[in-house]
Formats: structure tokens, C-alpha cells, sequence
């Protein structure tokens, strides 16, 4: 069993069916599921996901996120403080913008083996308690 964690937009390209990144995402879970690895992510995905579902007023996604995020399978982390002194740490690279070391941050404090990015960039980075930062189009298991 592997925790893997998944950024913000994995579960929107999943939730609201983004073509082949949704298809692509729905493999990895199953995939996930199969193998029994532990689905997690930040309180600040839960923030994130619903911007525009609530702009929008479509509150069909915003119960389908609360159902996923809240009462679903995935491990929501915190922001707490040992997430804050690996974000101080990793924010010393001011090429990683604030949320995105939020992020890592948590899927540091949690020991997350795999990072699930759709940031290219993010891959070239390395991050305490986090053993690999993938991009999605290269994600398989």
C-alpha cells in the first residue's frame, strides 16, 4: 500500500469528466484501488474544487466534491504545523508558487510516496517526506 496524493486538479479532470485527463485519472484510481493505496490530499483541494461549482451556483458538483473530499475515500490533510516548517522550507525556492508548496507541504507531513501533478515543473522538485512528484501524463501504476 502506497499514500498517493493528488493535486487540485486530478479531481476536477475526474469529478467533472475532462476527456482524457478524467479517463486518464479514473485508470489511476482504480488502479489505486486494486493495489489499496491510500487516496490523499490537501483541505486546500476541498477550497480550491469548489471556486467555481459555487460561482457558478451548480450545487450538484458542489455535493459531488463534498461527497468525494468529505465523505469519501481520501485522506484530507491539514495544514497544520509541521505542514508550516516544510513549507517554509520548500517556499525558499521562489520559482513554487504559495498553494502549490501548500500542497507539497502536506503530502510531505503525511509521507506521501507519490505526488499526482498536472505541473510539469513540480516534478523536478524535491520535497521533504515526499519520495516522488510525477506529472499526470507520465502517472501510472
Amino acid at each position: 500500500m502506497s499514500r498517493i496524493f493528488w493535486d487540485t486538479n486530478l479531481f476536477i479532470y475526474w469529478l467533472e469528466d475532462q476527456g482524457d485527463p478524467a479517463r486518464h485519472v479514473a485508470r489511476l484510481r482504480q488502479r489505486m484501488k486494486e493495489r489499496g493505496d491510500q487516496l490523499c490530499t490537501s483541505t486546500l483541494t476541498l477550497g480550491e474544487v469548489l471556486v467555481k461549482p459555487l460561482e457558478k451556483q451548480q450545487t450538484d458538483l458542489v455535493e459531488r466534491y463534498g461527497a468525494m473530499l468529505l465523505h469519501g475515500p481520501v485522506m484530507l490533510i491539514p495544514f497544520d504545523r509541521e505542514c508550516a516548517r516544510i513549507y517554509a522550507q520548500v517556499r525558499k525556492d521562489r520559482s513554487i508558487r504559495a498553494p502549490d508548496v501548500i500542497q507539497l507541504a502536506c503530502a510531505g507531513r503525511a509521507g506521501c510516496d507519490l505526488f499526482i501533478t498536472n505541473d510539469e515543473r513540480l516534478s523536478r522538485k524535491v520535497v521533504p517526506g515526499v519520495q516522488f512528484i510525477v506529472p499526470l501524463n507520465r502517472a501510472y501504476l
